[in-house]
């Protein structure tokens, strides 16, 4: 399933995060319990992290593609948010062997991570990337 790039948001930082809205793998997910912070991994579900295109497998039929680089990329390694690079992000889920995937209703207008993790209103966890 194709996601739209305005769906969806690229953020850098140590684990690279991607938030999605209105997924059409959302109900697939499971529900984020990130206990003190720490994010729980998906398991079943990998991701292929490339400039052009970033692919989520997840068990069975569940799946989007994001024509990546044409979707928006923050870059939070600096402190504030700052316009980002698809190939940064890319490189950055190399590193940390995967991204964290949260699929929420809406995508936040401020990226407010206590109240993300914690509101059980997001879908995902860590998705290991495929080697």
């Amino acid at each position: 399933m194709l996601l739209t790039p305005e769906n969806t948001l690229f953020v850098r930082g140590t684990v690279p995060v991607l938030l999605l809205s209105d997924a059409p793998v959302h109900e697939a997910l499971p529900v984020l319990a990130a206990r003190d912070g720490a994010v729980p991994r998906c398991e079943g579900w990998s991701i292929v992290p490339k400039l052009t295109l970033c692919v989520v497998d997840g068990p069975g039929e569940a799946g989007l593609v994001v024509p990546a680089l044409a979707a928006p990329v923050i870059d939070t390694t600096a402190g504030d948010a700052a316009a980002g690079d698809m190939g940064d992000w890319c490189e950055d889920a190399v590193r940390a062997g995967g991204a964290v995937v949260l699929s929420l209703d809406e995508l936040p207008e401020v990226l407010d991570w206590d109240h993300l993790l914690g509101s059980g209103a997001a879908r995902g966890g860590f998705v290991a990337s495929l080697d």
